[in-house]
């Protein structure tokens, strides 16, 4: 039976959702190309009619979930009065609801050191949303210069990534919650101000 394109890119569309869940749950090396195929009900035998390799929907699958990350923070910024965007963003983001659903959270704590010891192209995917993570996060610090908004950015980052690995760890206990909360009160720690450097443009 020969099919539309549109209805190929649908099914497409629907593999990279459903594996984007399924490897945020089980790993990059958890799940296999059989069941993620079956997650989407189709057959293994039709995989290599959409994707050239396992490591293209894995990169197109860790591409989906960060872009979805990334529009979810610029939605809440929009919602958000200016001077608490940052602070909304950080408390979103480590909460118990997150911690208890990877499979719909944050691909970074999820997938992160798996995509390090992936090929270089799965690494530079990575990097690149990566980087548009950090940017849109540096982008809700507007009293900082560029590059001290954007060192805050990456700071605030990798504690929260951080933060939420552990508290998995850690169960769903006091011992959780306490890292939960460390975690939000060092991603909003205010850094010192650069002297003379008020407002951002002045450093290049």
């Amino acid at each position: 039976m020969r099919y539309s394109r549109e209805h190929k890119q649908e099914t497409h569309a629907r593999i990279v959702r459903k594996a984007s869940v399924r490897l945020r749950e089980k790993g990059a090396h958890g799940i296999g190309v059989a069941d993620l195929m079956k997650e989407a009900g189709l057959t293994h035998g039709g995989f290599y009619a959409h994707f050239d390799s396992r490591e293209a929907l894995v990169i197109e699958a860790f591409n989906y979930a960060m872009d979805r990350s990334t529009e979810h923070w610029r939605k809440l910024a929009e919602q958000t009065p200016p001077e608490k965007r940052f602070a909304a963003i950080v408390e979103s983001y480590l909460t118990t609801m997150h911690r208890d659903d990877p499979g719909h959270g944050c691909a970074v704590p999820t997938l992160g050191p798996e995509i390090a010891r992936e090929g270089a192209k799965a690494r530079r995917a990575f990097a690149a949303r990566l980087e548009e993570m950090i940017e849109m996060m540096a982008d809700q610090v507007p009293e900082l210069p560029r590059k001290a908004a954007r060192r805050q950015a990456i700071a605030a980052i990798s504690t929260m990534a951080g933060a939420l690995v552990l508290s998995r760890i850690a169960g769903s206990g006091e011992f959780s919650e306490e890292i939960l909360g460390a975690g939000r009160e060092a991603a909003l720690a205010q850094p010192e101000r650069p002297v003379g450097k008020s407002r951002r443009g002045r450093e290049n």
